[in-house]
Protein backbone atom coordinates (compact mmCIF):
# COMPACT_ATOMS: atom_id res chain seq x y z
CA UNK A 1 0.00 0.00 0.00
CA UNK A 2 2.81 2.61 0.81
CA UNK A 3 6.13 2.63 -1.17
CA UNK A 4 8.14 5.57 0.42
CA UNK A 5 7.36 7.01 3.99
CA UNK A 6 8.77 10.35 4.60
CA UNK A 7 9.03 10.91 8.73
CA UNK A 8 10.47 14.61 9.65
CA UNK A 9 13.00 14.24 12.44
CA UNK A 10 14.95 16.66 14.72
CA UNK A 11 18.63 15.10 15.70
CA UNK A 12 18.12 17.29 18.68
CA UNK A 13 15.03 15.96 20.00
CA UNK A 14 15.62 11.70 19.28
CA UNK A 15 14.12 10.72 22.64
CA UNK A 16 10.85 12.64 21.99
CA UNK A 17 10.58 10.74 18.45
CA UNK A 18 11.21 7.10 19.88
CA UNK A 19 6.91 5.93 19.85
CA UNK A 20 7.08 7.92 15.84
CA UNK A 21 9.94 5.98 14.66
CA UNK A 22 8.67 2.78 16.27
CA UNK A 23 5.35 3.35 14.63
CA UNK A 24 7.09 3.96 11.44
CA UNK A 25 9.48 1.44 11.26
CA UNK A 26 6.29 -1.06 11.93
CA UNK A 27 4.74 0.47 9.31
CA UNK A 28 7.29 0.06 7.03
CA UNK A 29 8.14 -3.53 7.35
CA UNK A 30 4.61 -4.24 6.97
CA UNK A 31 4.46 -2.64 3.95
CA UNK A 32 8.08 -2.82 2.36
CA UNK A 33 8.06 0.72 2.18
CA UNK A 34 11.44 2.29 2.05
CA UNK A 35 11.64 5.25 5.01
CA UNK A 36 13.15 9.23 4.10
CA UNK A 37 14.61 10.86 7.36
CA UNK A 38 14.00 14.21 6.50
CA UNK A 39 15.83 16.94 8.59
CA UNK A 40 15.22 20.59 8.22
CA UNK A 41 18.34 22.33 9.99
CA UNK A 42 19.28 26.06 10.11
CA UNK A 43 21.79 27.81 8.23
CA UNK A 44 23.93 28.87 11.18
CA UNK A 45 25.70 26.48 13.91
CA UNK A 46 23.62 24.59 16.14
CA UNK A 47 23.43 22.16 19.22
CA UNK A 48 23.92 19.12 16.71
CA UNK A 49 26.14 20.42 13.83
CA UNK A 50 28.07 23.13 12.94
CA UNK A 51 26.71 23.98 9.56
CA UNK A 52 24.50 22.06 6.76
CA UNK A 53 26.89 20.19 5.75
CA UNK A 54 27.90 18.58 9.09
CA UNK A 55 23.99 17.90 10.10
CA UNK A 56 23.28 16.77 6.70
CA UNK A 57 26.11 13.68 7.22
CA UNK A 58 24.80 13.66 10.85
CA UNK A 59 20.83 12.71 9.55
CA UNK A 60 22.55 10.26 7.22
CA UNK A 61 24.34 8.48 9.55
CA UNK A 62 20.93 8.28 11.47
CA UNK A 63 19.05 7.03 8.82
CA UNK A 64 21.82 4.36 8.19
CA UNK A 65 21.67 3.32 11.51
CA UNK A 66 18.15 2.75 12.07
CA UNK A 67 17.79 0.47 8.31
CA UNK A 68 20.40 -1.39 10.05
CA UNK A 69 18.41 -1.95 13.35
CA UNK A 70 15.09 -2.40 11.50
CA UNK A 71 16.26 -4.26 8.56
CA UNK A 72 14.49 -1.57 5.75
CA UNK A 73 15.26 0.50 3.32
CA UNK A 74 16.37 4.03 4.36
CA UNK A 75 17.27 7.33 2.59
CA UNK A 76 17.62 11.17 4.34
CA UNK A 77 17.07 14.46 2.69
CA UNK A 78 18.62 17.39 4.52
CA UNK A 79 17.29 21.43 3.87
CA UNK A 80 18.76 24.25 5.24
CA UNK A 81 16.70 27.27 6.26
CA UNK A 82 17.33 30.53 7.86
CA UNK A 83 14.56 30.02 10.07
CA UNK A 84 13.78 25.75 10.31
CA UNK A 85 10.68 26.56 12.27
CA UNK A 86 8.37 28.73 10.24
CA UNK A 87 9.61 27.57 6.98
CA UNK A 88 9.14 23.77 8.16
CA UNK A 89 5.62 22.91 6.79
CA UNK A 90 6.66 24.55 3.49
CA UNK A 91 9.88 22.26 3.05
CA UNK A 92 7.89 18.74 4.41
CA UNK A 93 5.38 19.38 1.61
CA UNK A 94 8.34 20.22 -0.88
CA UNK A 95 9.88 17.05 0.26
CA UNK A 96 7.13 15.02 -0.17
CA UNK A 97 6.73 16.15 -4.04
CA UNK A 98 10.57 15.65 -4.77
CA UNK A 99 10.77 12.40 -2.54
CA UNK A 100 7.94 10.95 -4.30
CA UNK A 101 6.52 9.90 -0.59
CA UNK A 102 2.88 8.57 0.15
CA UNK A 103 3.00 9.05 3.68
CA UNK A 104 4.13 11.26 6.07
CA UNK A 105 4.57 10.40 9.80
CA UNK A 106 5.65 13.00 12.17
CA UNK A 107 5.68 13.05 16.09
CA UNK A 108 3.23 15.65 17.41
CA UNK A 109 2.49 16.63 20.96
CA UNK A 110 -0.47 16.71 22.73
CA UNK A 111 -3.18 19.77 21.21
CA UNK A 112 -2.89 23.03 23.49
CA UNK A 113 -4.90 26.57 23.41
CA UNK A 114 -1.72 27.94 21.49
CA UNK A 115 -2.82 25.84 18.73
CA UNK A 116 -5.82 28.15 17.82
CA UNK A 117 -2.88 30.80 17.42
CA UNK A 118 -0.44 28.56 16.12
CA UNK A 119 -1.68 24.82 14.38
CA UNK A 120 0.29 22.24 14.28
CA UNK A 121 2.86 21.41 11.37
CA UNK A 122 0.92 17.87 10.95
CA UNK A 123 -2.68 20.27 10.13
CA UNK A 124 -0.98 22.46 7.67
CA UNK A 125 0.44 19.60 6.21
CA UNK A 126 -2.46 17.45 5.43
CA UNK A 127 -4.54 20.28 4.09
CA UNK A 128 -1.72 21.01 1.53
CA UNK A 129 -0.72 17.55 -0.07
CA UNK A 130 -2.82 14.85 -1.02
CA UNK A 131 -0.75 11.99 0.93
CA UNK A 132 -2.09 10.66 3.87
CA UNK A 133 -0.42 11.98 7.31
CA UNK A 134 0.00 9.76 10.70
CA UNK A 135 0.22 11.79 13.56
CA UNK A 136 2.11 9.93 16.15
CA UNK A 137 1.17 11.22 19.95
CA UNK A 138 3.68 10.65 22.68
CA UNK A 139 3.33 8.10 24.70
Amino acid sequence: MFKKILVPVDLAHLEALQRSLTVCADLARHHGAEVCYLGVTATTPGTVARSPEEYEQKLRDFAAEQGKVHGQPTSARCISSPDPVADLEDHIIEAIRTEGADLVLMATHLPRHLDAVVPAHGGKVASHTDVSVFLVRPA
